[in-house]
Parts: structure tokens; C-alpha cells; sequence
């Protein structure tokens, strides 16, 4: 599931520079960044010497959130309209960002793919277009390797074996086996239906290297 942010609503008003119970001056940390590190340790991480095992989950989930692009605010659920007044961007809670947004955190996951479950091995033409932020249109699938289905990872590499590119396919390797070679225009005619008219769209693609001349 693609999400934008995650809410957390916990027994306290949210994530403190120490354990307010303990610590009467602790203070509430209300904005700051998902992967800081000394948010583990506020929370009850290795060598705080504290144990609030629940707050420092909660931070887990945010860092976790935040590899995805999604903003964590962390709240507290006792308090009355909690959940709308956040909506209506009242300054509550602790808010923790991620540095990156969800499509680039997408392509970053692609990037570091290890294991693409087929191959569109592509011509010259289709590379320079994906070089140039483009999308990968069946007409510029040479052939396709590899059994896998819609949403698979797909290295896309040129005929000498160079991979420029990689991407969720928009079909199976059966649908882009007819689709090679042809106009998006041709594919409900080819298949029947038409999903895409992107063998894969631009958001689910990331450029590796530049077609080597």
C-alpha cells in the first residue's frame, strides 16, 4: 500500500527527549527526521538506559515508513479530536519527515533490486528515451526473456548486454511477447484489452546507466 503518512496514536503526547514519566523536563520532540539515529536512544534504544520498549517500536515504524517516503506524525490518542485537529494542521504531536518522497523512495527500492525476474532487452532508441525520462513503450522491446507476471521486476538492457534500466512491467512476459515490436496503439487489438500503453511507465522505472556508444 502507497501512503503519504502514517498517523501513530500512543499513551503519551508523543516522542520526548527522554521519558517524561522519569524526566519532568524532558521535552517534546514535535518535528525532526524519521532516520536520526538519537531517536532510537530518546525512545529506549541500545545504551539509553531506559526501557520504553513501546515509543521505541513506534520509532522503528517511522524509520521504517520513511524508507517508503511517508511522513510518521506520532500523537496522542487520548486527546479529544486528536486525529482531526491534525488534519486541520494544529501543531500536535511529533512529526518526523522522511527525506524522500514516495516515488523517489520507489526507484531507490528498484535500484537495489537484486534479482529481476525477466528481461526486455531493448533497442538503442527506446534507450535514449528512458535516458531522457521517458517511458517504455512495447515498440521498443526487441525481445523478452524470462517467465514473469504484471508488476514483476524487469531488467531492461540493450542487445549487448548492457542494463540501462529497470521497472515493474506492465504485463506478463506471454502479454509482452505479442506486444514486442508494436505500436501502443495495436495492443486491444492484439490482446483484447489494453492495461497500459507503457510496457513501463516512467514512475515505475529507474535509469541505470546511459546506452554506452
Amino acid at each position: 500500500i502507497e501512503a503519504d503518512a502514517l498517523i501513530i496514536l500512543t499513551d503519551q503526547d508523543g516522542l520526548y527527549s527522554a521519558d517524561p514519566r522519569k524526566h519532568p523536563d524532558a521535552t517534546l520532540i514535535s518535528d525532526g527526521r524519521a532516520e536520526d539515529p538519537q531517536y532510537e536512544k530518546m525512545a529506549g534504544g541500545a545504551g539509553s538506559g531506559i526501557s520504553k520498549g513501546g515509543m521505541l517500536t513506534k520509532v522503528k515504524a517511522a524509520q521504517r515508513a520513511a524508507r517508503s517516503g511517508a511522513h510518521t506524525l506520532i500523537l496522542g490518542g487520548r486527546r479529544p479530536n486528536a486525529l482531526l485537529d491534525a488534519a486541520h494542521g494544529h501543531p500536535l504531536g511529533s512529526l518526523l519527515h522522511a527525506s524522500s518522497t514516495p516515488l523517489q523512495a520507489r526507484k531507490q527500492w528498484l535500484a537495489d533490486h537484486l534479482n529481476a525476474a525477466g528481461t526486455f532487452v531493448i533497442d538503442a532508441g527506446a534507450a535514449v528515451a528512458l535516458n531522457a525520462g521517458k517511458s517504455l513503450l512495447p515498440v521498443g522491446i526487441v525481445h523478452v526473456e524470462g517467465t514473469f507476471e504484471r508488476g514483476a521486476v524487469v531488467a531492461c538492457t540493450l542487445e549487448t548486454g548492457q542494463q540501462v534500466a529497470r521497472g515493474l512491467s506492465s504485463y506478463s512476459s506471454t502479454e509482452a511477447k505479442k506486444l514486442q515490436r508494436t505500436s501502443s496503439k495495436q495492443i486491444e487489438t492484439i490482446l483484447g484489452y489494453a492495461c497500459e500503453t507503457e510496457a513501463i511507465h516512467r514512475d515505475n522505472l529507474v535509469v541505470l546507466s546511459a546506452p554506452k556508444a
